[in-house]
């Protein structure tokens, strides 16, 4: 039984996106401000650091700090003393693309998204990347990608195309190839359109709604199987955290909403949690 939806932090995030448990604490971002961020629950604390520009996640690295995608690419980020060194650029011939969502697999590669900033251009692609550098994944490019989520078998890869309202699942190969991609669900018009999304322990994917109030629970097979209703309409991604992976936090968003929107929903952008009823997985650190 899932519990109450409450804020936990009074972010007013422009786009909060990129939540991921690691360290005892949920790090997360907000793209539009170029911030990461760091909450320690036990402690109620909350750290933020200025990026170099807008950053779209953080995931946590083996070699020890972190690795954060940002519009000019991955770069490594020090959390202790907030400096950010630059790896790579997936699309120098891009200036106007950015990154947007990624994860990480068993084996330490980050699987990462690029949209086009001005969300116009079918010009975004999903990408691999491991300490030899990016690899385009082959799938057909969209205007914004986002939520690639690994099932906890590691052989499934889900993929979002948020502007076609589309979340594919993908067959994904011990060497990082994928097969053809085949449709998980769809979200139909009107009722928002998914953005990032998260799979907990028995394989369940969660899918965010930007727009649509709420995040999804659907089952391995595309079946919906539960709905989480939020007080504010941008719901962009969830993490599970806490001592046992069971509260899942939620990113939002106040992106795009009006004046009269922003009064109608005053929690618009901050961090939310709620009792998923079920256990998430844990994060594995890149191997970059």
């Amino acid at each position: 039984m899932v519990g109450a939806v409450r804020s936990v932090q009074p972010i007013g995030a422009i786009l909060g996106e990129g939540p991921v448990w690691h360290d005892a604490a949920l790090w997360f971002v907000d793209i539009k401000r170029s911030r990461i961020y760091r909450f320690d629950p036990a402690r109620d604390a909350l750290q933020h650091w200025d990026a170099p520009g807008e950053v779209g996640w953080v995931l946590p690295r083996a070699s020890g700090g972190m690795i954060a995608g940002l519009d000019t690419g991955l770069h490594a980020f020090d959390p202790g003393g907030g400096q950010f060194t630059h790896l790579f650029d997936p699309e120098p011939h891009l200036p106007g693309n950015r990154l947007n969502d990624a994860t990480t697999d068993a084996q330490g590669r980050i699987w990462f998204g690029s949209m086009d900033n001005a969300e116009q251009d079918a010009s975004g692609r999903l990408y691999r990347a491991d300490p030899h550098g990016s690899t385009d994944s082959g799938l057909a490019p969209v205007v914004i990608t986002n939520g690639p989520a690994i099932a906890p078998d590691g052989g499934t890869l889900y993929h979002t195309d948020t502007l076609g309202r589309s979340v594919w699942r993908v067959v994904l190969n011990d060497d990082g190839t994928l097969a053809a991609p085949e449709l998980f669900c769809e979200i139909a018009p009107g009722e928002g359109h998914p953005d990032g999304s998260t799979i907990d322990a028995e394989g369940c994917v969660w899918v965010a709604l930007f727009g649509g109030w709420g995040v999804r629970r659907y089952d391995p097979a595309g079946t919906l199987i539960e709905t989480v209703e939020f007080p504010v309409a941008n719901v962009t991604k969830i993490a599970f955290g806490g001592p046992d992976l069971r509260t899942a936090y939620a990113t939002t968003a106040r992106k795009g909403l009006t004046q009269q929107d922003l009064q109608a929903q005053p929690l618009a952008g901050n961090l939310f949690a709620f009792d998923a009823g079920v256990c998430g997985l844990p994060v594995y650190p890149a191997k970059l």
